[in-house]
């Protein structure tokens, strides 16, 4: 009964995280839509169109102060995940956004306009294949023949691949159940699949809870970046293009004040989201507050290609392309480079 409780509960817990979570995914949430949510930051004449995701762009930079002096407006529009945010962006509709690593992959692969600007480079350890606790299961390897819940086209999706890879396996030694992480988390705790391919702060909900642990992360497996994309149009009009300069760099300020306060940005991220404050705190320790602003630079393109490629041979999307000319590095200035350790909490982040 412990465990039908918690498959009941657990995902109503969850359900306030859903706007957040689909930022690592390559497919829309049940929703799929986006609008603008009618806030306005800044002065000026000049207004610079910004697509955010629940807890995402905005949260940071308010809660580092960040939006207190801005000389242009800011117009926000809120989307449920990737994917339909870099549609907006395709259709001029936005101007500049932030998404994981795999939707600029999908756009790409479809054609859209965009450029992607800006990157962070975060810890993977957020990053998991999680099991049961009472699982038999010990390394990847034995996951050959179980059932693996993975949403599908989403970063978690490229990271199951590449960890079977690692493991000496492919997707076909496994029974993959594309499952979005609500479904997902009932599938999981339920026990209707062995594993679950995710990304925190989910891996943060079921460690917190003690309803799972982790059978391999993402370290030396996925890149760990983050992007901030933006139409092509906009960085072709000098004045809206200063402003995505700007913008970019107070999103840096903003990545190192959460860092460097980690209780406090938890505590604002966890208000904006509805995820209770310990698995926020232990998030931002484990991977959200680790994100350091880098360069984009051939390490991050050649990455970034290796995942396009394999979702190309997976005929996932339907064209094979450079990833480099989706890639404007004007605001690289003198930023470390891609491949340089994300920052650690140390122990609490373990």
């Amino acid at each position: 009964m412990k465990r039908s409780l918690a498959a009941t509960l657990l995902p109503l817990a969850l359900l306030p995280l859903a706007l957040l979570l689909s930022a690592c995914s390559g497919a829309s949430s049940a929703d799929g839509s986006g609008g603008t949510n009618g806030r306005t930051d800044g002065k000026g004449s000049l207004t610079l169109k910004v697509g955010d995701q629940k807890g995402g762009a905005e949260a940071i930079l308010r809660a580092a102060g960040e939006l207190d002096d801005l000389p242009y407006k800011v117009t926000w529009s809120t989307f449920t995940s990737g994917p339909p945010l870099l549609e907006a962006v395709n259709a001029r509709a936005v101007d500049i956004g932030s998404v994981g690593n795999t939707p600029p992959v999908f756009a790409a692969g479809a054609g859209s306009k965009i450029k992607v600007v800006a990157a962070t480079h975060g810890d993977a350890r957020g990053d998991t294949i999680l099991v049961r606790e009472d699982s038999p299961l010990r390394k990847t390897s034995e996951l050959r023949g179980k059932t693996v819940a993975v949403a599908q086209g989403s970063s978690a999706h490229y990271q199951l691949i590449a960890s079977l890879r690692k493991a000496g396996l492919t997707v076909k030694d496994v029974k993959v159940k594309l499952l979005q992480p609500a479904d997902a988390l009932a599938a999981f705790t339920s026990g209707k699949v062995d594993a679950w391919c995710v990304w925190d702060p989910y891996t943060s909900q079921v460690l917190h809870g003690g309803l799972g642990r982790v059978l391999t992360d993402g370290r030396g497996v996925v890149n760990g970046l983050n992007f901030q994309v933006a139409a092509p149009a906009a960085l072709e009009d000098k004045k809206k293009a200063a402003a995505i300069g700007d913008f970019v760099d107070r999103l840096r300020r903003a990545q190192d004040w959460a860092f460097e306060h980690p209780e406090d940005w938890a505590e604002v991220w966890a208000k904006d989201t509805g995820m209770p404050y310990g698995v926020a705190l232990d998030a931002v320790k484990r991977s959200n507050g680790t994100r350091k602003p880098v360069a984009l630079d051939k390490a991050a393109i050649d990455s970034e290609q290796e995942i396009a490629d394999t979702f190309a041979d997976l005929k996932l999307i339907p064209r094979r392309f450079d990833f480099a000319d989706f890639v404007d590095n004007r605001f690289n200035k003198n930023l470390p480079p891609s491949t340089s350790p994300a920052r650690t909490y140390g122990k609490a982040a373990s």
